[in-house]
């Protein structure tokens, strides 16, 4: 993303915004991040925290837009093979189904 790193824009869900209530004000901060994510063409969006997760996916979804929020660590576990059927629910159609590791094979 253009700016990234420290010069990144914040997604608008931190900080205790997400449960504040002002939902509104919230998801038009949230605007800027949107453009950003969006201005990238890519079909997911990483999040490393809840905040950021649940703010980021609440402003694709509000607006219908064409990314899958998904956290870091449920990568991590797809890739490692110990994700379960249940902590799939954010993953697009492409890797619901996908099962990198298989402990019956192993050794």
């Amino acid at each position: 993303m253009i700016p990234n790193k420290s010069n990144n824009y914040c997604c608008g869900g931190g900080g205790g915004f997400l449960q504040s209530g002002y939902t509104d004000a919230r998801r038009a901060y949230g605007r800027i991040k949107a453009e950003q994510i969006l201005a990238t063409k890519a079909d997911y969006c990483i999040a490393p925290c809840h905040n950021c997760h649940a703010q980021i996916h609440d402003l694709s979804d509000q607006h219908d837009h064409a990314w899958s929020t998904v956290h870091l660590w449920t990568l991590i576990c797809l890739s490692l093979g110990i994700l379960g059927p249940n902590e799939r629910e954010y993953l697009g159609d492409d890797l619901k189904e996908v099962d990198v590791f298989h402990p019956e094979t192993a050794m």
